[in-house]
């Protein structure tokens, strides 16, 4: 008798799953529930979209139902999971047509993501307050902006994606404010001067930047019209909220094990408190090899990677993830900046006794005159074990290659003096005789 596994999921770290165990040849019978119609949506390409520097969603979804059926997936759309039974090894869901399922697992895959943090204050209810996570978010928020008369938009969260927006709703001729209660943007993947200069990017695209302030309300009738923080008001024709995101573990009962943040807690091979129960994606933490503890981290990449360990374990195969590092990257009117690990004031805050190095200079030799831009690089470091812990890169030109290399320094704990003679090639269409990486790394102490 074939093994019966289900994935109750479907987005990135789901869609990981489904496909290694559908591609893997094994006699299994894979049954797949997801709350919405749609499957494998880039959320990081929402921006692109509003900002009309992409033509259509259409690239944003790299699976489907129909893909993964022609698999031999049976997959259930607009179906909502309403509760396992961890005992008898089943679950529970009700499709938006009114057909319900109780289906038997011998494995079971949480892939059920993460939630927009919505904020305690009045008037969220107000026609024009949105959030961006789902498709249907961005299309509704597109539907809107051919509305002429909708002129300005606040955007409340600062991080990636909130900066993403601003951009994006600027380039689509908007007034936009961004707001919040923090000192800077980015505060939590990098340290000065990186997050100065994203700031000073933003103004100069005339985006409205209003920091230390915590929204209190919004204002309007029917329609909002006004935001309020705690030391001014700012008129609006559209908030979005980008405070963050929770992990969605209420299936979870309160029987399965979680981290202090609610995700769920697993091993390296993806497994949760409960045999045979293993989670993956944003509904579940991970292990941090720069911090060297249980952490929460939702980005894609995590998603997918651990979709694809938990699978091959629910398969019966053994094999544990290695850990992250947090790699992440933005692109902000040609501003480019990568990082990996921990800022300097995190790795401080964890009890490390960190230190960092700077160094800036040209990509590639100082005589080629075009396409020749300069970096700037940190690097952060534990002084007593010498163990990289950070890394952070800024330019016009595409230095994004680099931070992969500090992220596996991380992970195998290289140290900053690894770094200082390292072998890395010179010509000068890439990069200089003295490279930064190594000039950052002589600066150590």
């Amino acid at each position: 008798m074939s093994q019966k596994i289900i994935v109750v999921g479907a987005n990135h770290a789901g869609t990981a799953a489904l496909n290694t165990i559908l591609d893997s040849g094994k006699d299994v019978e894979v049954t797949a529930f997801d709350a919405n119609s749609n499957i494998s949506f880039l959320g990081c390409g929402t921006a692109l979209w509003i900002g009309g520097q992409i033509s259509g969603p259409e690239g944003l979804f790299y699976s489907s139902r129909e893909i993964l059926e022609k698999k031999g997936a049976r997959v259930h759309m607009d179906t909502k999971v309403s509760s396992i039974d961890f005992e008898r090894k089943t679950v529970q869901a009700k499709c938006v047509s009114g057909d319900y399922y109780e289906q038997s697992y011998d494995k079971l895959i949480l892939a059920t993501g993460s939630l927009p943090v919505s904020l305690p204050v009045r008037g969220m209810d107000l026609h024009n307050v949105q959030y961006v996570k789902l498709y249907q978010n961005a299309e509704d928020v597109i539907k809107k902006l051919k509305n002429q008369h909708l002129k300005k938009v606040t955007i409340v969260g600062a991080g990636y994606i909130g900066v993403e927006l601003a951009e994006a709703f600027c380039r689509c001729g908007r007034e936009v404010t961004l707001i919040d209660s923090a000192s800077t943007c980015l505060s939590s993947y990098y340290d000065e001067p990186f997050s100065r200069r994203m700031e000073e990017n933003l103004e100069h695209h005339g985006i409205r930047l209003v920091f230390r302030e915590t929204v209190q309300e919004l204002e309007g009738q029917e329609t909002v019209q006004k935001v309020v923080t705690d030391k001014g008001s700012y008129d609006t024709d559209m908030v979005i909220f980008c405070a963050g995101f929770r992990p969605n573990t209420r299936l979870g009962n309160g029987i399965l094990e979680t981290f202090e943040n609610g995700a769920y807690l697993v091993s390296r091979r993806q497994e949760t408190s409960i045999p045979d129960v293993y989670a993956a994606g944003d509904c579940a933490a991970v292990y941090n090899n720069a911090s060297q503890r249980t952490d929460y981290i939702a980005l894609a990449s995590n998603a997918v990677r651990s979709g694809m360990i938990a699978a091959q374990n629910a398969l019966g195969r053994d094999i544990s993830s290695p850990g992250v590092q947090g790699s992440n990257g933005i692109s902000i009117w040609n501003l480019k900046m990568v990082s990996t690990g921990l800022s300097l004031k995190k790795a401080i805050r964890l009890g490390y006794e960190a230190a960092s190095v700077d160094y800036e200079d040209y990509q590639k030799a100082g005589f080629l005159e075009t396409d020749n831009s300069k970096v700037l690089i940190h690097i952060v470091y534990d002084k007593s074990s010498r163990r990289v812990l950070g890394a952070q890169l800024c330019s016009e030109y595409d230095i994004s290659m680099a931070v992969h290399m500090f992220s596996l320094a991380i992970q195998e704990q290289v140290s900053i003096d690894t770094l200082k003679l390292l072998d890395l090639f010179f010509l000068p269409h890439f990069n200089q005789p003295y490279n930064y990486i190594t000039m950052a790394a002589f600066r150590a102490e």
